[in-house]
C-alpha cells in the first residue's frame, strides 16, 4: 500500500497540484514558479522510484 502511494505522490503533484501553483511569482533560480515545480518534481521522481524499487527488493 505504501508502495502506491509513494507512486502517486509524483503523478499527483505533476498533474492534479499544477492548476494549484499555476502563478508567474515568485521566480525561482530565474524561472517561473510554475516551471521550477515541474523540474523539481522531475528531478525528485528517480528518487520516489528509487525507494519503491528498494522496498520490492526487501519483499
Amino acid at each position: 500500500m505504501l508502495r502506491l502511494v509513494l507512486a502517486a505522490i509524483p503523478i499527483a503533484a505533476l498533474s492534479i497540484a499544477v492548476p494549484l501553483v499555476n502563478r508567474i511569482e515568485p521566480r525561482v533560480a530565474g524561472l517561473p514558479f510554475l516551471l521550477a515545480w515541474i523540474v523539481g518534481w522531475v528531478l525528485v521522481t528517480p528518487a520516489f522510484l528509487w525507494t519503491i524499487g528498494r522496498m520490492e527488493r526487501r519483499w
